[in-house]
């Protein structure tokens, strides 16, 4: 695994991290935005410490944990990838609420425009923030956009320890049976460390 000095990492503030999209997915998580190192590394949920992946393959997404270096196999299970703000900074804190509601404008473009059947933003209070839902809890959402349900997922980051991986596997997989994909492979061996 390659190592970043602070200055590579530094150079890493306000790079765009490519989305992983299709037309009709089944469901197109939603980041809040890209931290330093994922920016770094260009590929989504990179940082070691982030339960993404291990709690996608845990939840039944997909059928072995996938490395972040192997994000566009995703799109042969019907799943994407995007950001509610797309420039990549140190910690989410370093982005402004009106940075947050124009990232919620372009997300819904976004969304009209590929029709998922699911957006799943993973993080309560960016998605709270950038759709002006103040009262929004984990879970299904009584908003759509276009033809598409959304549904928030608790933020993955090891920083969010309010969620364990079992119960963030949970809800992750309460949104894969909403969205009627079959679970993919052996569920039952618990890829987290």
């Amino acid at each position: 695994m390659t190592r970043f000095t602070p200055g590579e990492l530094e150079a890493a503030r306000d790079r765009l991290v490519p989305d992983v999209v299709a037309d009709g997915l089944e469901v197109l998580f939603c980041g809040i935005n890209p931290g330093l190192l994922t920016a770094a590394r260009g590929h989504h949920f990179a940082r070691p410490g982030n339960r993404f992946w291990p709690v996608l393959h845990r939840s039944g997404f997909t059928p072995r944990l996938l490395k972040p270096s192997e994000q566009r196999e995703l799109l042969a299970y019907g799943l994407g990838i995007t950001n509610v703000v797309a420039r990549a900074t140190a910690r989410a804190d370093e982005l402004s609420a009106e940075e947050y509601r124009e990232g919620g404008r372009i997300l819904t473009a976004k969304v009209e425009r590929l029709r998922p059947r699911w957006l799943a933003v993973v993080g309560v209070t960016a998605y709270r923030t950038a759709f002006g839902e103040r009262k929004a809890a984990v879970g299904p959402q009584q908003r759509t956009i276009g033809s598409s349900r959304v549904w928030v997922l608790p933020n993955p980051s090891g920083l969010n320890a309010h969620w364990t991986a079992a119960t963030m596997a949970e809800e992750f997989a309460r949104l894969r049976t909403a969205a009627g994909v079959p679970a993919a492979g052996d569920v039952t061996a618990d890829p987290t460390p």
